[in-house]
């Protein structure tokens, strides 16, 4: 064999331009000669990767067949596709005609390694709401069409607010930070501060829960509950970190109007505002007594500091996942509840019948819906029990009942958090793939 990598990949003396800087295609009859220097501009597709082959093998793993003779390479692929691959390596850019099928196109793009948020602006919209539609017919027996179009529509969130730092000033730089802060598969720095928020997280959690220990109380001189020096500087640093975190992302986000309405944002906002609510309230306290009784808003306030656990969803695609199946899975939780409402409205009503002369337990209706509600679920504390043998046999009943009525709706709402998680870990691929395409572009 004559050829090697170095000869495909450099166009060597411009005496040999013909041979060197040009390789040979042939998809399918469609034969194209395409120069190295515009294949290298995109070095992740398949083409690109013939130029670094060392040996025929290597080479025959991306081609079909290859011709040492003529030096061609053959693709079996239908050549009425490869004018639109043609055209993405001449302008960066991929169009879709309407009248393509849109699976055979993205299957085939797919094939030469090229990503969909290359799809021009004029072209992505349609093409997306094409596949979102074949989507939803394929998924009707597991999803309503929230469920099918959620993750397509994040997608297309992403690349339209990252292409809206090409008209704001210093759009590069916010650009370069804001995928930095949201995506950790944009840089290693990206890794290490996805990593340091976990920590902080977790770390936040676990002083808020020993400081509730007896081992680790404090009292002041006036005998009155005091707060841990060590925990409280861990405070002090958690939400001096969380507030860095909210301030950094509003600066350099690409829309600071709508910033507040994705949810993740909400809940980073959540999480630092129980702490400065806090302390404006000791604050008046100190300079009004008779609002003393604000004193107990903020102890409450000091409990709501553990939604900061919920951050981590941030950072977890199964916490994503199971929120996006909980804000789309309203009709089966709704079933759910009807199920249990009339399981135990039922079996509080035997219980009370059978019950009533033999155990105080059962004196009202009122009183069976807690009984009625534990054996539904299964969770059978055992603090209030049947003593009859009818109540015991009720009892049974309303247990196997409560089985049934669970398992049914869970079922579904689990096909649906499968569909999720599946679509959102696509997503993080292409949001990952688009990072480093951006990362090598700055």
């Amino acid at each position: 064999m004559h050829m090697t990598g170095q000869a495909l990949g450099n166009p060597g003396g411009r005496a040999h331009t013909d041979d060197n800087a040009a390789i040979r295609i042939n998809v399918g009859g469609f034969k194209r000669r395409l120069q190295s220097d515009t294949l290298s501009r995109f070095p992740e597709t398949r083409l690109a990767r013939l130029l670094h082959c060392q040996s025929k093998e290597s080479i025959l793993e991306l081609c079909d067949d290859y011709d040492d003779t003529e030096k061609e390479f053959y693709f079996d692929r239908n050549p009425a596709l490869f004018p639109y691959v043609l055209n993405f390596y001449n302008t960066g850019r991929l169009h879709v005609m309407a009248e393509l099928c849109i699976f055979s196109f993205s299957q085939e793009i797919e094939y030469w390694g090229i990503n969909e948020f290359f799809i021009d602006s004029c072209c992505s919209s349609a093409y997306h709401c094409r596949k979102m539609d074949q989507d939803r017919e394929d998924w009707d027996d597991r999803s309503d069409e929230g469920s099918t179009t959620s993750s397509f529509d994040e997608l297309l969130e992403f690349y339209s607010d990252a292409t809206k730092f090409d008209k704001q000033p210093l759009g590069s730089a916010r650009r370069r930070v804001w995928l930095m802060l949201d995506n950790p598969g944009y840089s290693v720095a990206s890794r290490i501060i996805s990593i340091l928020s976990i920590l902080v997280v977790l770390g936040s959690i676990v002083t808020m829960c020993m400081n509730s220990m007896s081992e680790f109380s404090l009292v002041d001189g006036e005998g009155l509950p005091a707060e841990d020096p060590r925990f409280e500087t861990v405070e002090h640093f958690g939400i001096g970190w969380f507030t860095l975190e909210l301030v950094a992302r509003f600066v350099v986000a690409p829309d600071l109007l709508h910033f507040f309405e994705h949810p993740l944002n909400v809940i980073d906002l959540v999480s630092i505002l129980p702490f400065y609510l806090t302390l404006l309230i000791n604050l008046v306290v100190e300079s009004s007594p008779a609002l003393a009784n604000l004193g107990r808003v903020a102890q409450v306030l000091r409990l709501m500091r553990i939604f900061r656990i919920l951050k981590l969803a941030r950072h977890s695609t199964g916490l994503r996942s199971l929120g996006a199946t909980l804000r789309n899975s309203y009709k089966e939780v709704g079933l759910l509840l009807l199920y249990l409402a009339v399981g135990v409205s039922f079996f509080s009503v035997m219980a009370y019948t059978v019950e009533k002369e033999d155990s105080e337990d059962f004196s009202t209706i009122p009183a069976c819906w807690w009984w009625a509600t534990v054996s539904m679920t299964t969770v059978g504390y055992g603090d209030v029990v049947p003593v009859s043998i009818a109540g015991k046999l009720t009892a049974s009943a309303c247990i196997l009942a409560g089985i049934l009525v669970v398992v049914l709706p869970i079922t579904l709402i689990f096909n649906k958090f499968s569909l999720f998680y599946k679509r959102q870990k696509q997503l993080e691929c292409n949001n990952v793939l688009f990072c480093v395409t951006m990362y090598r572009a700055v």
